[in-house]
């Protein structure tokens, strides 16, 4: 009995493949990258939580302490939103060694904390910037009342959430299986066609006021430099302490925003998008590097007031003393010059005018006899 195979085997081809042929598989490099830093990050951030909450927390308890001036209202808002990430920190430390072992919820609302803290930073100091250099030039102060202040933090805090909006949708807890099964707390675009469009506002709330901090500064360092005495001295700490903050502010999330600008247009092979999107996270290394500096920012602020301002670190030291401060320094700016040694101050001018005073009484008592 024979059987007739042809019809089965008649398409059946073999393929010689090049000898020179490499097989390359998609590794996620970050596992061991991962791996390396296992140790170093969770102790790195428990060092960082601790300093931020107990810095953050002096910078409350001394601004909650007095009455509260149009730049504190400011740094009030900072204040709150470092301290609000800093209690993300533990996660982050978790994630570091374990992986995403969280809810999804919590994936979101750490994200979504970060993206707020970024924003509300940003945009703060682009205030604080402007109102110098207005004040600067043209000696006016965009913000010396309580009320647009408060007014501007709203509006702030609000486009904040806004803009969050996004890490609300696409953040998610997502597991590959290259990696044991870790989960990874990343964007997920289940439609590629979002990335690009979801994370565009990101980018604009970074390049926009960018530029628009380096052209105030660079106004007002111009102006400086033609007329040194056009500012007074009671201007120069506020002034220090914005330009500080600001350029510590670039220096540690510039990295981060760079590191996502290239992978948001970075393109995407759709012969390998199954192994990009169960690797993605994993490939993410660089912006998760660059992000720890954007976490660990909300640890620098509390340090660089404490460095430049002298009446802040007064309060402090007199906090840390468990002594009361006197009723009549809450008037006193923390970020001016005038404010350092508020009452010693106005007594030693009131005491140097004493002289012309007595002189004038007395000219005025021999005219009244003559």
């Amino acid at each position: 009995m024979q059987v007739d195979l042809h019809g089965l085997f008649e398409n059946n081809k073999s393929y010689d493949y090049d000898p020179d042929y490499e097989y390359k598989e998609v590794v996620c490099r970050s596992s061991t990258v991962s791996g390396a830093l296992g140790v170093f990050m969770p102790m790195l951030y428990s060092v960082g939580l601790l300093c931020g909450l107990l810095g953050n927390g002096l910078v409350l308890a001394v601004l909650l302490l007095k009455r509260l001036s149009a730049m504190d209202i400011f740094i009030l808002l900072l204040s709150v939103t470092d301290s609000l990430l800093l209690l993300t920190l533990p996660l982050w430390a978790v994630d570091a060694v374990k992986g995403w072992i969280m809810t999804p919820g919590l994936c979101k609302l750490s994200g979504v904390l970060f993206e707020i803290n970024f924003y509300c930073g940003i945009f703060t100091l682009s205030c604080l910037i402007v109102d110098c250099c207005l004040s600067s030039i043209r000696g006016e102060q965009l913000f010396s009342r309580k009320k647009p202040v408060v007014i501007c933090c709203l509006i702030i805090s609000v486009l904040c959430l806004l803009l969050s909006i996004p890490d609300w949708i696409f953040l998610d807890a997502i597991g590959g299986s290259t990696d044991q099964g870790k989960l990874e707390c990343i964007h997920h675009y289940l439609p590629d066609s979002w990335r690009l469009a979801s994370r565009f506002p990101r980018l604009l709330s970074f390049v926009l006021p960018v530029l628009v901090l380096l052209c105030c500064c660079s106004f007002v360092l111009l102006k400086m430099e033609r007329n040194p005495k056009c500012q007074q001295k009671k201007d120069s700490q506020r002034t220090a302490i914005i330009g500080v903050l600001m350029l510590v502010f670039l220096i540690c999330w510039t990295p981060y925003n760079i590191t996502f600008m290239v992978n948001t247009f970075q393109p995407t092979d759709s012969m390998s998008l199954a192994a990009a999107e169960d690797c993605e996270g994993r490939q993410w290394t660089a912006i998760k590097i660059t992000s720890v500096f954007g976490l660990l920012h909300c640890v620098v602020n509390p340090i660089i007031y404490l460095c430049l301002s002298k009446e802040f670190r007064r309060r402090v030291l007199t906090m840390i003393k468990f002594s009361a401060c006197k009723r009549e320094s809450s008037k006193v700016s923390l970020w001016d010059s005038s404010g350092v040694n508020g009452n010693g101050s106005v007594q030693e001018e009131q005491g140097s005018r004493q002289p012309m005073n007595d002189i004038k009484l007395t000219i005025q008592v021999q005219d009244h006899d003559t």
